[in-house]
C-alpha cells in the first residue's frame, strides 16, 4: 500500500468532514469529473487526425448494485494511465483537468467545457463510501489499472482489466448508522435506488453536455393470450431500458413557460454558489439583428465581498452553449455589479480575445438591453412587492447611489426613481417620486439631512424647523447619500399633475377633464437642499425682516463673537430658520461642502492630509432664545470675557448636536465648569 503523505491525510480529512456539508453532492462531483474525461477525449479527437471518436457514443453511465452496496459512475472518456492515477488521485488537490485546460488554453475553442477538478471533488465520494475503486484505461493503451483506497491511510495501484478506454469509479457505500441522543442517523442505503440516483442527477447535473444514462425499470402490459376469455385481466411485466436522465439542454435555452422556478433556483444556487434562492429571476430571448438568450438573477443577499476591491462583477458569456468568459464585466454597469447570470449569443465570435470584447459593438448592444431589463425588473419589484424591494435596497442600494455619483449625475434619470430614503414625516422608506407626490402646495424643493444616525438627525434643530413648517425631510445615513444628491443637483419628477398659477386656469382644466379630456401633466424640476446648508428660503417675509433687524441692531455682539471664534466660523448671524423653542444656536454651512461631507472626507485615506477642504461654517443664533438675551446683556454690560465664553460654548454645543466633537474638548469642559 502506498501511504498518503501527512499533509495529504489532513487535507483528505478536511475534504471529507469539513468542506462538504451536503453528502448527496458526491454524485454531482463524480459526474462532473466523468464529463471532463469525455470532454478531453472529444477535444483530442478534434485536434488529432489519427484519433477516431464517434461523438454520438460519448456518454456517462450510472448504475448501482443493491446487494453489493455499490454505485458505479462510468465514462468512455480519455482514461488514465498508472502514472496519471498516481498524480491525480494520489496527490490530493492536484487537478489534472486544470492542467489540461492550461496546456490547451490557446486552442481549446468550443471543443472543451471542463466542469470539475478530478482529484478534489473526487474525494467527496468518501463522505458516503467506505471504499472507492477506480478502474481506468487510457485511450490508445492496451492496459488498465486499478486505484483503490479506503480514504484513511493510503491507496494501491495495480494492473486491472477494462474492455475499452474510459474510467469506472466504484463506490462501496458505508453501513447505515443509527441515530443517537435524539440526532438522526445516516441512511446511506437511500442512495441505492433508481429513484434517488435519478433525482440527484436531475437536481445537480441536468445540464451536463453529455448523456447521463441509467438502466431504469419500466412496466409494460403483456400481450393478451389468444385463448384468453372475456374475463381476462391485463397482466404487466417489468423490464429494464437504458435511459438518458439529464436534459443536456441549458436551462437558459428553454422557454420560460417550460421551467419551474424551483429549477431556476437550483441552477442559480449550484452555479453561483449561493445558499439562498434568488430574489428575482429574469429570463428573456432577443431576436432580430442580434440574437441571444439571457438568464439573470438578483441575489437575495449581498455577497460578503461585494464592496471589496477583490470583487469581480460580470455575467458568464457563452456562444452556442460554450463559455467564452466566466465573468464578462462589460455586460454589466458597476451599479448592477450584484447581478449574476448567463448571456448566450451565437453572434459573439468564439475567437474573440478579451481586449476585443471590451470594444465589441454587439456586446455593448447586449449590455444596454440587459441593463434595461434589470431596471425594469427592479421597478416592478418596487411597485408590486415593496417589502421585497426594501430588503433588496438594504443590500444593494449603496451601489445604485454610487452609480449616480460616479457618473457625475449622468445616470440620475435611470437610477433616481430606484432610490429609497427614510421620511421623517411618514416614518418609512419612500422614493423621491413618493416624496414629491406628498409635498404640500407651494413646496419648491426636496429637503434632506445627512448624518450617521437617523434618530439623532430627526432631533436636529435644522430638521425639526423644516418639519414644523409642514415640509418633509429625508434622513440620509449612508456616507454616499449627500455626494449622490450633490451629483444629481435636482430631481426631475416626470409626468406630474400640472400645477396651475391661478384659480381660473385650474378650474378650466378641471372642467376639461370632466368633459373627457386627459389631465394635463408636466415635468417638475426640484432642487435637492440640505437643511443644514445655505438659505432654505422657508421663512416668511416677516421672519426674514425680523432676523435682519435683530442682526443689524446687535452688530457689535456678532462682531465680538466672530472675533472670539476666529477662523472656526465664517460669520455669526441671527437665524430665520429657528423658531420658538429651546434651541439657542445651530451650525449651518455655506457653499457645496457640508459638515457631513467634511466628516466623510476625513474618514478617507487622505483625511489627515494638510489642506483638505473644510466646510464654511456659520453660527446661527435663535433671536428668541433666553440665551440670546443673556448674550445681549453681557455685550451691553461690556463683559467681553463672558461674551467670549458664551460664544465658545454655543459653538461647541452646536458641534455636538451635529455629531462632531468640539475642536478643543478640554477647553469645552473647562468652560462648562466655569459657567457652573
Amino acid at each position: 500500500m502506498r501511504k498518503f503523505k501527512t499533509e495529504s491525510k489532513k487535507l483528505l480529512d478536511l475534504m471529507i468532514n469539513s468542506i462538504y456539508t451536503n453528502k448527496e453532492i458526491f454524485l454531482r462531483e463524480l459526474i462532473s469529473n466523468a464529463s471532463d474525461a469525455v470532454d478531453k477525449l472529444n477535444f483530442m479527437s478534434l485536434t488529432d487526425d489519427n484519433m477516431h471518436v464517434d461523438q454520438k457514443d460519448l456518454a456517462i453511465r450510472v448504475s448501482f448494485d443493491k446487494d453489493a452496496r455499490t454505485i458505479t459512475v462510468s465514462d468512455n472518456g480519455i482514461g488514465m494511465t498508472a502514472e496519471e492515477l498516481e498524480r491525480n488521485l494520489g496527490t490530493i488537490a492536484h487537478s489534472g483537468s486544470e492542467e489540461f485546460k492550461a496546456e490547451n488554453a490557446e486552442s481549446q475553442g468550443d471543443a472543451i467545457d471542463i466542469i470539475g477538478q478530478f482529484g478534489v471533488g473526487f474525494y467527496s465520494a468518501f463522505m458516503v463510501a467506505k471504499r472507492v475503486r477506480v478502474v481506468s484505461r487510457a485511450y490508445g493503451s492496451d492496459e488498465a489499472n486499478v486505484w483503490e483506497s479506503d480514504g484513511l491511510e493510503g491507496y494501491t495501484i495495480e494492473p486491472g482489466e477494462r474492455a475499452d478506454h474510459g474510467t469506472d469509479v466504484i463506490l462501496t457505500l458505508r453501513d447505515d448508522e443509527p441515530g443517537h441522543d435524539g440526532e438522526p442517523g445516516e441512511n446511506y442505503s437511500h442512495y441505492l435506488s433508481e429513484w434517488a440516483l435519478k433525482d440527484l442527477i436531475r437536481r445537480y447535473s441536468n445540464y451536463v453536455r453529455y448523456p447521463i444514462q441509467m438502466m431504469v425499470t419500466k412496466s409494460r402490459q403483456k400481450p393478451k393470450p389468444e385463448d384468453a376469455g372475456d374475463d381476462y385481466k391485463p397482466e404487466y411485466e417489468d423490464y429494464e431500458e437504458l435511459e438518458t436522465i439529464n436534459s443536456m439542454t441549458p436551462i437558459w435555452k428553454k422557454r420560460q413557460s417550460d421551467v419551474e422556478q424551483s429549477d431556476y433556483n437550483e441552477f442559480y444556487k449550484s452555479t453561483f454558489h449561493d445558499f439562498e434562492d434568488p430574489a428575482r429571476t429574469i429570463s428573456f430571448h432577443a431576436e432580430g439583428a442580434l440574437e441571444y438568450d439571457a438568464l439573470l438573477f438578483i441575489p437575495a443577499r449581498a455577497p460578503f465581498d461585494l464592496y471589496s476591491k477583490d470583487y469581480e462583477k460580470g455575467l458568464a458569456l457563452y456562444s452556442s452553449n460554450v463559455m467564452i468568459m466566466e465573468k464578462c464585466a462589460d455586460l454589466l454597469p458597476d451599479y448592477y455589479n450584484f447581478v449574476r447570470g448567463v448571456v448566450d449569443s451565437a453572434d459573439v465570435s468564439l475567437n474573440i480575445s478579451r481586449e476585443t470584447l471590451q470594444h465589441d459593438r454587439q456586446l455593448h448592444a447586449i449590455a444596454r438591453r440587459v441593463e434595461k431589463r434589470i431596471t425594469s425588473e427592479l421597478e416592478s419589484m418596487r411597485d408590486d412587492d415593496r417589502e421585497a424591494y426594501e430588503k433588496f435596497f438594504e443590500n444593494f442600494g449603496r451601489g445604485l447611489k454610487y452609480g449616480i455619483y460616479a457618473s457625475y449625475g449622468a445616470k440620475a434619470s435611470e437610477l433616481a426613481d430606484l432610490l429609497l430614503f427614510w421620511s421623517a414625516k411618514e416614518q418609512k422608506m419612500v422614493t423621491l417620486r413618493e416624496y414629491v407626490e406628498a409635498m404640500p402646495e407651494g413646496q419648491k424643493a426636496i429637503y434632506y439631512a445627512a448624518g450617521d444616525d437617523r434618530d439623532r438627525l430627526a432631533k436636529m434643530p435644522v430638521v425639526t424647523g423644516v418639519l414644523g413648517r409642514g415640509f418633509d425631510v429625508l434622513l440620509c445615513t449612508q456616507d454616499v447619500d449627500e455626494f449622490t444628491f450633490q451629483a444629481m443637483r435636482e430631481y426631475v419628477a416626470r409626468d406630474c399633475p400640472k400645477v396651475y398659477e391661478d384659480d381660473a386656469a385650474r378650474e378650466a382644466a378641471e372642467k376639461a377633464v370632466a368633459d373627457g379630456a386627459e389631465p394635463e401633466t408636466e415635468d417638475r424640476h426640484l432642487e435637492l437642499k440640505n437643511v443644514a446648508t445655505g438659505d432654505l428660503d422657508l421663512a416668511s417675509e416677516d421672519e426674514k425682516k425680523e432676523a435682519e433687524e435683530t442682526t443689524k441692531e446687535h452688530g457689535d455682539l456678532f462682531d465680538a463673537m466672530k472675533e472670539a471664534l476666529g477662523d472656526h466660523v465664517e460669520k455669526v448671524a441671527v437665524s430665520a430658520r429657528l423658531g420658538e423653542g429651546d434651541t439657542p444656536a445651530c451650525i449651518t454651512t455655506e457653499g457645496p461642502l457640508s459638515l457631513e461631507m467634511e466628516k466623510v472626507l476625513k474618514r478617507g485615506p487622505e483625511g489627515e492630509v494638510e489642506g483638505m477642504p473644510k466646510a464654511v461654517r456659520v453660527l446661527e443664533l435663535n433671536g428668541k432664545s433666553p440665551v440670546f438675551a443673556k448674550l445681549v446683556a453681557a455685550q451691553e454690560a461690556g463683559d467681553a470675557d463672558k461674551v467670549k465664553l458664551y460664544a465658545g460654548l454655543l459653538y461647541d454645543q452646536a458641534l455636538l448636536v451635529e455629531g462632531l466633537l468640539p475642536e478643543d474638548p478640554v477647553a469645552f469642559a473647562k468652560n462648562v465648569c466655569e459657567l457652573m
